[in-house]
Parts: C-alpha cells; sequence; structure tokens
C-alpha cells in the first residue's frame, strides 16, 4: 500500500471516530432528557461494559491484559489513570451535557489544550509563545460568543454547566497527560480498558449500583438501544482514533478531529430540534479555528528544535 492509500486509510478512520464520537453526545442528551437514568447510573453502565469490551477484545487477539496488576508503580498510576482521568473527563462530560446540552458540553472538551499550554508554562517557569496566547484568547472569545451569543448580560448555560465544562476541560487536559508514560510502556487499549473499567467500579460503588431502582429502565426496548448504541459508538470512535495515528500525523489527527463538535451540533438541530444564534456558531467557528492554529503551530515549533 503506497503513502497516499495510507493517508486516505487514515482519514477515512479518523473522520468516522470523531463522527461517532461526536454522535454518543446527542444520544446521551435524549437518554437523560426521556427517561429517569441518572448520570451516575448510565456512565457506570457505559464504563463498565466497554472497559470488558475492549479487554475481552484484547484476549481474543492475544494480548497479555493482566501482568500490568503485577507492577505497583504501573498498577497505582492506572487506578489514578481510571479515577481521575477516565472517570473525571467522561462524568464531567455527561454532567455538562446533563445541565446544558451535547454541543456546549462538545466544545467545552477544547478548554483542555489552555490548561495544557497553563500547565507546561508554569513547570517550566517561562511565558508560553506568542501564537499559544493569541491561540487562548481566541478561543476564550469563541467560548464567549457561544455561551452569551455576543451579549455580555447574557449567559445561554446555567452556572452549574460552566463549572462542568470548566471541569471537562481541566480533566480532558490531565487524561491527555497524565497517561503518556504507562500508555508507552503497555499499549494505549490495555491502559484504556482497564481505565473504563476501573472508573466504571469506583463510580458503581459511590452510587451503589447495585440496589438502584433504574435496572428496570434498562427493559425499555428505546433505552437499552440508546444505551448500547452509547457504548458501541464511544468504543468504536476510540479504536477508530488510535488506528487512525497509525496512517496519518497528529497535525492532521487534531484538524479533522473537528468533525467530533460539527457532528454533535448537526445531529443536535436535525434531531433535538436544538438551535443556535448567528454569534453562537461564529462563536463556534473562531473556537475549532484556534485549536486547530494552536495544534499547527505546536507542530511546527516542534520541527523547528
Amino acid at each position: 500500500m503506497n503513502h497516499q492509500s495510507h493517508r486516505l486509510r487514515g482519514i477515512i478512520l479518523i473522520i468516522s471516530g470523531a463522527m461517532l464520537w461526536g454522535a454518543t453526545g446527542p444520544l446521551m442528551e435524549w437518554v437523560l432528557s426521556n427517561s429517569e437514568l441518572t448520570v451516575p447510573f448510565m456512565l457506570t453502565v457505559r464504563l463498565v461494559l466497554a472497559g470488558i469490551i475492549l479487554l475481552s477484545f484484547l484476549l481474543i487477539t492475544k494480548k497479555d491484559v493482566t501482568s500490568i496488576w503485577r507492577y505497583p508503580v504501573w498498577w497505582r498510576k492506572l487506578v489514578i489513570f481510571g479515577v481521575l482521568g477516565m472517570l473525571g473527563v467522561q462524568y464531567s462530560f455527561v454532567a455538562a451535557i446533563d445541565a446544558s446540552n451535547a454541543v456546549v458540553a462538545t466544545l467545552l472538551q477544547f478548554l483542555a489544550p489552555i490548561f495544557i499550554i497553563i500547565f507546561v508554562s508554569i513547570s517550566y517557569r517561562k511565558w508560553p509563545p506568542k501564537y499559544q496566547v493569541l491561540g487562548i484568547l481566541g478561543t476564550l472569545v469563541g467560548l464567549f460568543l457561544l455561551l452569551t451569543n455576543a451579549s455580555f448580560e447574557t449567559l445561554l448555560v446555567s452556572s452549574e454547566a460552566l463549572l462542568w465544562g470548566v471541569v471537562v476541560g481541566l480533566t480532558f487536559a490531565f487524561y491527555t497527560l497524565y497517561p503518556a508514560a504507562i500508555m508507552k510502556e503497555w499499549g494505549v487499549l490495555i491502559v484504556v480498558g482497564w481505565g473504563m473499567l476501573i472508573g466504571g467500579i469506583v463510580l458503581g460503588v459511590i452510587s451503589r449500583v447495585w440496589s438502584s431502582d433504574e435496572w428496570s429502565l434498562l427493559l425499555d426496548p428505546k433505552i437499552a438501544l440508546m444505551l448500547t448504541a452509547i457504548i458501541f459508538f464511544g468504543t468504536a470512535a476510540f479504536v477508530l482514533f488510535l488506528s487512525s495515528m497509525k496512517y496519518i500525523t497528529a497535525v492532521e489527527t487534531s484538524v479533522l478531529s473537528s468533525m467530533e463538535p460539527l457532528t454533535a451540533m448537526i445531529i443536535s438541530v436535525i434531531w433535538l430540534g436544538r438551535t443556535l444564534a448567528i454569534w453562537q456558531i461564529v462563536g463556534i467557528v473562531i473556537m475549532l479555528v484556534c485549536v486547530t492554529w494552536l495544534s499547527i503551530e505546536g507542530d511546527k515549533q516542534q520541527a523547528d528544535e
């Protein structure tokens, strides 16, 4: 297979993965709006089943998924990632959907690069480059337009939704930075599979999921179908995303990942009847452009070093 074919395969994989992941937001919004399922219960079921699916897939493909537990230095990192990273980002994302909507929650993930830049700058005790400062300012301008429709007197989402959105950005930044070493040592799928299972079990214990009255709600065919789609789409999206990294650059992956919020927006508008004002749309475009620019400029800076 030549380079062009490899690149085309990578583009198809990342677009498919981003669209599937973008679709999970509106699906979860529908479930939370049209049933009595709570965020902890739905997320416990999703994480546990998704973790089991990924680990089972690895076992079928003859991968050793248990050796990591023989090394305290690694399983401790794995538990931290599962609770603070995987569960943290997943819970805050679903809570942001519950408090606002799928489009806002998906876009608030894009605050993560800002927190990553701030963390790195503090760690190295130096100001970020000019392009990062401009990228941060542009992203914040876009976020302001999204949340207010260009009115200083109007906030189109609740303070709760905004708080969860900030938590999404923080936990997504942690999710991105923290597991680099353990993923390099043990592989991404093993870490993510165990991370999902650990996060789901911890949340299930905290919420006492075994005594919940919500199990009977899963007998509703529509709810069961939606949850199945959420679990399948989310798991498949991650596998597709990882697979794309073999064929295209990180910059191309970042740019094409913009299909995620666009998919969430299109599905929300068509299926859920969500409406966006003109300045909100302008804000979305500005956010996507700034985050993409941060990725491209960051890649150029690394290439020049």
